[in-house]
């Protein structure tokens, strides 16, 4: 237990490893199309918004379970 965990009185649960991850830039290959270059960035972009909106809505989860404090 952790002094966090101790202090607040609940044992919070671990934030899923996939919400860690960052997102890496699309690949640029010379002689690419750059309209294929953009489109990979874009999925990139869809990718890491995908994971913001999961890592809001498992703190939404948490503080609806057990609350905030000022």
């Amino acid at each position: 237990m952790t002094t966090g965990q101790a202090a607040a009185g609940i044992a919070l649960p671990p934030l899923p490893n996939d919400l860690r991850r960052q997102e890496a830039h699309a690949p640029v290959v010379e002689g690419e199309p750059v309209i294929a270059i953009l489109a990979r960035e874009r999925q990139a972009l869809d990718r890491a918004n995908a994971r913001q909106g999961r890592t809001i809505q498992f703190y939404d989860d948490l503080t609806s379970r057990y609350g905030t404090r000022p």
